[in-house]
């Protein structure tokens, strides 16, 4: 008996608390993108559209250039990481060359390497995550659609790990590598964002970026681990110990919307999830803490655009 209560404290006492960014790519449904590499050499240029995603363009030999709309071309090498959110890109050997449509390079099935040339001059790799319904929007709109892992930040070891890991999956093509692939293409996007968030300056603006902050993070925290309590500017200000305006102003200035305004933002993306999994309108209200099943459709409509009922 003490040995199975010892077995079941140091049981409990492993579990991992989910973060705010884990807490909402799981409301999500992310999904794991495509895994996609690339193997070319001479002239080449490929181009590909925006979608609704975090995606990954990592450098694993040699060099090309990244092309993206309003923004200087930017030159990868070998080891460089690029997250990339809806926004359309061109990888080149040159940025002066017409790009040739890469979405139908990769549309047959199995088709998930594309060698260009003679050659493995410039071999890079692709993924990341997709998201399974409309509210993708809450993630992305907290980032860059581009953004490039500094070498140097806390993070850039571990990418440099994971890439190396998933470059050997690719390679070596064992038993269950393609899984093995997705699972390091997730983290790899994770780690994009660790070092993203660690690099941030104070003034930039978005939940994930907000964080890092010391107050404003432990607040939204504690409305993502509990989003059906009734949670007031006053309540959460004396959690981080600030007063109401103060509080009210940081938040505000480091996320990008009042707090009382993001805790109905992220209790829509939660109930959006379990409406689409097919729970019941009354239950989905008191889950995410609306005793009115009339306040709740009023609050779903004008935050998501459509009644609860309506489907998407």
């Amino acid at each position: 008996m003490i040995y199975a209560q010892r077995a079941m404290f140091i049981s409990q006492s492993a579990i991992i608390p989910r973060d705010p960014f884990s807490e909402v790519l799981a409301a999500l449904g992310a999904r794991s993108v495509r895994g996609t590499g690339l193997e070319a050499a001479g002239d080449w240029a490929i181009a590909f559209d925006g979608r609704a995603r975090l995606k990954f363009v990592a450098i694993t030999h040699g060099q090309c250039w990244l092309v993206l709309p309003d923004h200087p071309p930017e030159a990868l090498m070998q080891g460089d990481v690029f997250l990339l959110s809806n926004t359309r890109y061109t990888v080149a050997s040159d940025p002066a060359l017409e790009p040739i449509d890469g979405m139908s390079l990769y549309a047959s099935p199995g088709q998930d390497i594309v060698r260009l040339g003679d050659g493995r001059e410039t071999v890079m790799m692709g993924g990341g995550s997709g998201f399974a319904n409309g509210s993708a929007s809450f993630v992305l709109n907290a980032l860059p659609a581009f953004l490039r892992v500094d070498r140097t930040s806390p993070s850039a070891e571990a990418v440099a790990r994971t890439l190396k890991s998933l470059q050997a999956e690719v390679d070596h093509g064992a038993l269950g590598g393609s899984l093995v692939a997705e699972r390091l293409a997730e983290i790899l996007v994770v780690e994009a964002v660790r070092a993203y968030v660690a690099t941030s300056s104070s003034d930039s603006i978005g939940w994930i970026t907000a964080l890092a902050d010391p107050r404003i993070g432990r607040a939204l925290r504690l409305m993502h681990s509990d989003a059906a309590r009734r949670w007031t500017v006053p309540m959460l200000a004396a959690e981080v110990g600030m007063s109401r305006s103060a509080f009210t102003h940081r938040f505000s200035a480091r996320v990008g919307c009042p707090p009382m305004d993001y805790l109905i933002r992220w209790r829509m993306v939660l109930a959006e999830r379990k409406l689409d999994a097919g729970q019941a309108v009354a239950t989905v209200a008191s889950t995410v803490g609306y005793n009115s099943q009339s306040a709740f459709a009023h609050a779903f409509k004008r935050t998501v655009g459509r009644t609860p009922r309506s489907g998407n």
